[in-house]
């Protein structure tokens, strides 16, 4: 009882860090060090952020790309907030756009997602959700990264976990699993990230870290 407690206390902490920051949500720290591991937002890059309300991961993109490269968010909900100058969020609705629409072909060098369906409290149910959102994203990163490029979107854990990581695998030469420990205690939320975007389907290099960070 008395750790449940301790690790509720320090996950909350990433809430009150957010807003001395000067960032949205907690998730931005998800990003932060999802990009640690992967390095994944470099200077000059060009990052397209799906379902990027409310804007954590936008504002966090923006500034380690800084002012020569550019973020641009999509995400059904109204975007009002401030953003770096470098970035910007539209309304769209992934269900009705394609990769054209965000430029094609090797427009992006990074595309990122934290979509997650509305849960309904059967988990079967909202893995099957988040599946289904994550090969979205996986979809038009398909369709607009350039060669080496980088991937990484949420994915709730679930049988559908294999399937979408064998998914990245064809199409990047390395992936890995992260959990990151901003991720609330019960969340059963975790991310797969492609490095090394190729046009090719193959199988990708072995990550020892993945059944790790799998199973945590």
């Amino acid at each position: 009882m008395a750790r449940s407690r301790r690790k509720r206390r320090h996950q909350d902490s990433y809430g009150r860090r957010a807003k001395r920051e000067g960032y949205a949500a907690r998730s931005v720290y998800k990003l932060e060090e999802i990009d640690e591991k992967t390095g994944i937002l470099r200077r000059g890059a060009r990052v397209l952020d799906l379902g990027a309300f409310p804007g954590s991961w936008t504002s966090y993109a923006a500034e380690k790309v800084q002012r020569e490269g550019k973020v641009f968010g999509v995400d059904l909900q109204p975007f009002r907030g401030a953003l770096p100058e470098n970035a910007e969020i539209v309304q769209g609705d992934l269900l009705e756009m394609s990769a054209d629409d965000f430029g094609g072909a090797g427009a992006w060098d990074v595309v990122m997602s934290d979509m997650a369906p509305s849960t309904t409290g059967h988990r079967f149910t909202d893995q099957a959700r988040s599946f289904e959102l994550f090969m979205q994203a996986l979809e038009v990163a398909v369709g607009v990264l350039t060669p080496g490029g980088s991937f990484v979107a949420k994915i709730f854990q679930g049988g559908d976990f294999e399937q979408a990581r064998a998914a990245v695998a064809a199409r990047f030469e390395k992936v890995k699993v992260v959990k990151p420990k901003a991720t609330r205690n019960e969340s059963y939320e975790i991310f797969i990230c492609g490095l090394g975007f190729r046009a090719a389907e193959g199988a990708p290099d072995p990550d020892p870290d993945d059944q790790a960070a799998a199973g945590a």
